[in-house]
């Protein structure tokens, strides 16, 4: 099999079937042995009726991945690439934002290029807000400062792998997974190419700002301890300040007979010590429920069915 296309799906109804369509379009007389592995991510609308439909229609070769339930991207990008046998393998929305056109350049880059492991794909002018991309690239510049892995900014999940690489990923098995950095993590050599992001077929971005706050919280998470050592940092220059202000109080007393008055600034160092004290709780917090979590060694997805129409195809053109 030259290419294995992964393909995760959450109400995507529109766009399944158009998906396939472009690709067997795009491909034809340039790539012949591919397949399309569509991971339902628990849709609540009919995106796996179409899958169904288009599984009986199609004569791609295409294997349909259905979740118990909604289990996020980052586990159907995982599921999918373990049912991948293509030795090259690509990860690609379905809402057509991501031109098929350009997987070719990936594969042909791959074909001439064999010092590269993959090929990635990133957006030099991002069409989002101004403040949209701020947040962005703050979180980029933090998580670079205090991650020893690197991560390149704008770098997205569009990319395409040598079969050495997919296997590498997927020794990775933790449960709370940052797809970017265990990309990054794993190594190999890889190349990056800028595209075009095109606007939806149909439906909308399942991304909203809170859960791209969270997914950022979950990278800094995964890919860091700095958070803790800031914790232990921050506690002992609030004691150290603690300790001049103390000796500045007793200098006035002893010295100059001066009454620090009690009230105001009792109150304001309780609320700072308590703010600090619950936010350093906080961060040990968040990563002792990961650990927790992981300890449980839940998997990462429940499949309900696979269902395929794969066909033989001799050709690995």
């Amino acid at each position: 099999m030259k290419l294995s296309l992964v393909v995760p799906c959450y109400n995507e109804e529109g766009n399944v079937k158009l998906f396939a369509e472009t690709i067997e379009k795009t491909f034809k007389n340039k790539i012949k042995n591919y397949e399309i592995i569509f991971i339902n991510d628990g849709s609540q609308d009919n995106t796996m009726k179409e899958l169904r439909e288009l599984l009986k229609e199609s004569k791609q070769n295409i294997k349909v991945i259905n979740f118990s339930r909604n289990f996020g991207k980052e586990a159907g990008m995982y599921a999918g690439l373990k049912e991948t046998k293509g030795d090259y393998v690509s990860i690609i929305d379905a809402d057509l934002q991501q031109n098929p056109e350009y997987v070719l350049k990936m594969v042909e880059i791959l074909d001439e290029n064999e010092e590269y492991d993959s090929v990635v794909a990133y957006q030099e002018r991002r069409k989002e807000s101004k403040i949209l991309s701020f947040f962005k690239n703050t979180f980029y510049k933090i998580i670079n400062k205090m991650s020893d892995t690197e991560f390149v900014m704008g770098a997205s999940d569009f990319r395409t792998f040598r079969r050495s690489m997919v296997d590498a990923v997927l020794q990775m098995q933790e449960y709370y997974r940052f797809s970017k950095g265990i990309f990054s993590w794993v190594g190999f050599n890889n190349c990056y190419m800028t595209y075009d992001v095109e606007a939806r077929n149909q439906g909308q971005s399942k991304w909203s700002f809170y859960k791209l706050f969270k997914y950022a919280v979950d990278g800094i998470v995964s890919f860091t301890t700095v958070p803790l050592r800031l914790a232990t940092i921050v506690g002992i220059l609030v004691s150290l300040l603690s300790l001049v202000y103390l000796i500045f109080v007793i200098a006035e007393k002893l010295f100059f007979g001066i009454d620090t008055e009690g009230y105001a600034t009792i109150v304001t160092l309780i609320l700072l010590l308590g703010g600090i004290q619950l936010l350093c709780i906080g961060i040990i917090g968040e990563y002792l429920a990961r650990t927790y979590v992981e300890t449980k060694n839940r998997p990462i997805y429940i499949t309900k069915e696979i269902l395929t129409n794969e066909k033989d195809k001799k050709d690995d053109k």
